[in-house]
């Protein structure tokens, strides 16, 4: 069973960091994609970013480049997501997901996704 666990999460202020890091488990972690999506209050779900099975190719929403890192440790099977310069609305709920994702008939396609973590970041 494909089990994804997101922490990391919490409250901060405008222009703080955060790091989120996500533990898998029930899939060979190693040769799948994985991407980080967020939905914030009353939003549809929003990419953020995505990276190979290898961790060298990154991938980012124009929202956020710049003030955000997605890598990976293949050896713990974990997944992380460094957040700088953090903006209100930034403020999410944030989900690790395993695959790359798609977009399919303009609506965002995931895989498997974790509980999530929350984000809020006061002005």
């Amino acid at each position: 069973e494909v089990q994804l666990v997101e922490s990391g999460g919490g409250l901060v202020q405008s222009g703080g960091s955060l790091r989120l890091s996500c533990a898998a488990s029930g899939f060979t972690f190693s040769i799948y994609a994985m991407s980080w999506v967020r939905q914030a209050p009353g939003k549809g779900l929003e990419w953020v970013s995505s990276i190979s099975s290898n961790g060298r190719t990154t991938y980012y929403a124009d929202s956020v480049k710049g003030r955000v890192t997605i890598s990976r440790d293949n050896a713990k099977n974990a997944l992380y997501l460094q957040l700088d310069s953090l903006k209100t609305e930034d403020t999410a709920m944030y989900y690790c997901a395993k695959d790359a994702v798609r977009f399919i008939q303009g609506a965002l396609v995931t895989g498997t996704r974790g509980q999530g973590t929350q984000v809020t970041v006061s002005p």
